[in-house]
């Protein structure tokens, strides 16, 4: 396990990759954390990037973005149509979707899916992104699904309660499409939090959990 408390202001702000295959996975699997840098690291850069926001997604897509990070810090959001559930049989596109993204920006952090998420498209998604940015740091999120996927993950972001709560409020009030869905709840997402927040021995009792393959100290 590699515990990450970040709890000093730094003075080099950060240049930060956000990818989601849908259009509240950033928010669900690294919002917090997304809250958490902005604090720490002011003057960061946030690129955020949703590969399926069709409809009145696009528009929550496009609303999530902008709540959780400010205007002045917020790359984007590069908002894609690719069809939810069919993305392993678009990969040849969604690559180049990537390549585009490698061009434009060099990020000092990414935040992406898990390769071993339940969720096809999070697991090719998670694929490209180690396929396109073999020399950055990355980390995979998590997100709690039906399927019953979370594993063990090895590195974590302690979490302020307030942070926690207001990561949690931004979901309900702006993903009201998600709503209908048994496991789209608060407690849902507090709950997480609080089991990876007390296995890290987090001072609030809340963190976000990753997945971390390669991380040079």
């Amino acid at each position: 396990m590699i515990n990450v408390t970040l709890n000093k202001k730094a003075s080099t702000p950060m240049n930060v990759l956000c990818i989601g295959c849908h259009s509240d996975d950033i928010e669900i699997g690294c919002g917090g954390t997304v809250l958490r840098l902005a604090q720490l690291y002011p003057g960061s850069k946030f690129h955020w990037v949703v590969l399926s926001a069709i409809g009145t997604r696009e528009a929550e897509a496009r609303r999530g973005a902008n709540l959780f990070v400010s205007s002045d810090c917020l790359e984007g959001p590069i908002l894609k149509d690719f069809k939810d559930s069919f993305m392993p049989f678009v990969g040849a596109e969604i690559k180049g979707v990537f390549e585009e993204m490698k061009r434009s920006v060099s990020p000092d952090l990414i935040l992406t899916h898990n390769r071993k998420d339940a969720h096809q498209d999070h697991r090719l998604v998670a694929e490209l992104t180690w396929n396109t940015f073999r020399d950055h740091l990355i980390l995979e999120y998590e997100i709690p699904k039906y399927d019953g996927d979370l594993g063990q993950p090895g590195l974590y972001v302690p979490l302020p309660t307030d942070l926690c709560q207001k990561k949690v409020d931004y979901l309900m009030d702006v993903f009201a499409s998600q709503r209908s869905k048994r496991w789209f709840q608060e407690s849902t997402f507090m709950g997480l939090m609080r089991i990876r927040g007390m296995e890290c021995n987090s001072p609030s009792g809340y963190a976000e959990a990753f997945y971390c393959r390669k991380l040079v100290l």
